[in-house]
């Protein structure tokens, strides 16, 4: 009867441990759900061949779904010559109607789909955006510029020897990136329309990872010319170098926020970590992520101020985002290298397929991903012009 009892006693007591799990795993189900914005479903009609795909793109990197069923609005249109589009709720109002003309079809479908996705998401137009990346060529790397969505690629360098790290000037017509052209690393000033370059920093050791404040007045960068590599700024055209950290362990990839008067970096002591330094010096801080802090690197501040993106693991990376002010971090998808596109809502990152990377787009408050398709070789680093 005791052997029966205690028997009884132990079944109930799985019985309630199952529940009390159950229940613990459908509230961080219904915590995970609540925190993902849904797909809104969207029809196209009318359009064929390159607008189509374009517009499907387009819009699909912005958390929006492409249906003939169950559709909540409708985009028809036609694209003979000039490209038109008239937005729709199903059944309902129409929110606008217009045409648009001058430049490629292409360009005309970016156009429509930044006005679809301004109606529908409430975001600054992104579609007409440029990225920059390192691509391996041969089994070398070099710079390239791309439309956003991988089409209209250019090499812009043709050194055949390292490059790290583009970095944009604002206004997109000069990028910043390190290179072993010299036989020692150089951080290099590329003006993309002309090709001319001129050195910014070319000092003894290392010269890595420039990123310019949103005025394109400074740049921040890993400079080890002091023995450990530690954080330092200059003005654009290099003069009044300071230093802002003296570590003995590695400082990394410093990242600006919006209005210039913090830079967020990677300090790695025993395991590598974000902290946060005034732009004119004075004690750093660390920035608390919560339990994905393992081996961060490469953050990147949201342009309105209010994420900071970095990659964290090794081996098997995951984008995440955590408040500025630090926090609890979220993992957003697989992947390392996170960009921030101007509104602040879309992610360009690298992804390992294979022995290759590919350049996805996530769209952080839906978590859809897309790959940018159209780029051939190994490529990774990228970075969108502001």
């Amino acid at each position: 009867m005791k052997n029966f009892m205690r028997m009884m006693r132990a079944m109930v007591l799985a019985a309630l441990s199952g529940a009390m799990i159950c229940a613990a795993q459908a509230q961080q189900e219904l915590e995970i759900s609540r925190a993902v914005m849904p797909l809104i479903p969207v029809s196209l009609n009318g359009y064929s061949g390159e607008v189509e795909s374009v517009l499907s793109f387009d819009l699909e990197a912005l958390g929006l779904k492409i249906t003939s069923q169950g559709a909540q609005y409708s985009v028809t249109g036609s694209a003979g010559g000039q490209v038109s589009g008239t937005l729709a709720m199903v059944g309902g109002q129409t929110m606008f109607s217009r045409t648009y003309s001058g430049g490629s079809l292409r360009a005309q479908a970016h156009s429509l789909a930044d006005d679809i996705v301004a109606a529908l998401r409430q975001t600054p137009p992104i579609f007409h955006g440029k990225i920059a990346y390192k691509c391996q060529v041969q089994g070398i790397s070099e710079i390239f510029v791309s439309d956003f969505d991988g089409h209209n690629p250019v090499q812009l360098t043709h050194d055949g020897s390292l490059v790290d790290g583009p970095a944009w000037v604002p206004g997109g017509q000069e990028l910043l990136y390190t290179s072993w052209k010299s036989g020692n690393t150089q951080i290099l000033a590329h003006n993309v329309r002309t090709g001319a370059r001129r050195v910014l920093a070319g000092y003894p050791g290392s010269d890595l990872s420039p990123a310019v404040s949103k005025d394109g007045r400074r740049v921040a960068m890993i400079l080890s010319q002091g023995g450990s590599p530690n954080l330092w700024v200059s003005d654009i055209d290099g003069s009044g170098l300071k230093q802002l950290t003296q570590s003995r362990e590695e400082d990394s990839s410093p990242t600006w926020s919006p209005d210039g008067s913090q830079i967020c970096y990677v300090h790695r002591a025993g395991r590598a970590g974000l902290r946060i330094v005034r732009a004119d010096g004075g004690p750093s801080i660390p920035v608390r992520t919560g339990v994905v802090g393992n081996n961060v690197t490469g953050p990147d501040w949201s342009p309105d101020g209010k994420l900071i993106a970095f990659t964290a693991g090794s081996g098997n990376f995951t984008i995440c985002v955590v408040p500025a002010e630090g926090g609890e971090a979220q993992r957003l998808a697989a992947g390392e290298d996170p960009c921030w596109a101007p509104n602040s809502r879309t992610i360009i990152f690298s992804r390992r397929t294979g022995d290759r990377r590919v350049l996805c787009l996530l769209d952080v408050p839906t978590k859809s991903v897309k790959d940018v398709r159209q780029l051939s070789g190994s490529c990774s680093e990228p970075s969108w012009a502001r």
